[in-house]
């Protein structure tokens, strides 16, 4: 299945599309868990829907593959600034309020829960990369770590079980995570549950800009494997939800290829303000 994949890529850079999407397809009979992202390259030659998610195993596959590299890469080559400028609109907020219990989504090697370790006093940190966690576990930072995937449902996302109970955390964070997701409604609904009254959300997502998609979901696909979402689908499923944004900050996310990655990042409070 890699060869495949591989001859696949060499196909789309020569401008072989149909050769591409047979290789592909290849790889997709090879290996059904699809750790390489074919079914997502697929969607990109417009030979196959855009999926909803991302198949788990490719996005595990990915990261586990990153972890050993992934700091150097994002900080010192890819100016990867999301955890200080998410951490920056959490303060403006909340200013000196320290958090009983915060929730780091996507934890990763633990960038952001080093920019809120300090307000915080309880960390519980979830990844689906089971190598990302281990490197997040020799900070020591977090109070918990976990594996989850939220991708998958409230019931079996790996979040809910024994002690860990619903409305816990009174911060939930996503920095640099929902990019990985399309539909975001599941994660919505996940976050809902994980907090109490009146507790805080802060993500981030890449900006799908006016005219980049035809599409009217509100999300799209990127060559880069990623997703991006715009803010009036944000915004939609924030009121669905019943949250209400209380900050919002467009900005350059990090680097890619040489240029800069738009994104916007957003601060929701659950409930409405007049609640």
């Amino acid at each position: 299945a890699a060869g495949w994949f591989r001859l696949a890529d060499y196909e789309e850079k020569s401008g072989g599309k149909e050769a591409a999407a047979k290789a592909l397809k290849r790889v997709l009979a090879l290996n059904p868990d699809d750790i390489f992202g074919a079914g997502l390259k697929l969607a990109l030659l417009g030979d196959a829907r855009t999926p909803e998610q991302p198949p788990s195993s490719y996005v595990e596959r990915l990261f586990d593959d990153y972890a050993d590299r992934f700091d150097a890469a994002l900080v010192e080559r890819l100016n990867y600034t999301v955890p200080q400028k998410l951490a920056a609109l959490i303060a403006d907020h909340a200013g000196k309020t320290r958090f009983a219990h915060t929730i780091d989504l996507g934890c990763g090697t633990g960038l952001f829960g080093a920019e809120i370790r300090d307000v915080t006093d309880y960390l519980e940190g979830v990844d689906l990369s089971a190598n990302m966690l281990a490197k997040a576990e020799a900070k020591k930072l977090y109070d918990r770590l976990g594996q989850a995937d939220l991708s998958l449902s409230v019931e079996a996302c790996g979040l809910f079980d024994g002690e860990r109970k619903a409305g816990r955390a009174d911060l939930v964070s996503a920095a640099d995570v929902l990019m990985y997701l399309g539909n975001l409604e599941g994660v919505f609904e996940i976050v809902d549950r994980l907090l109490s009254d009146r507790g805080l959300f802060a993500f981030s997502v890449e900006d799908l800009e006016a005219g980049e998609s035809t599409s009217e979901t509100g999300f799209a696909l990127r060559p880069s494997l990623r997703y991006a979402h715009n803010e009036a689908y944000i915004r939609r499923l924030v009121g669905d939800r019943g949250f209400s944004v209380t900050q919002i900050s467009r900005t350059a996310i990090r680097d890619d290829g040489g240029k800069p990655v738009f994104g916007i990042l957003f601060l929701a409070a659950k409930g409405k303000p007049d609640a």
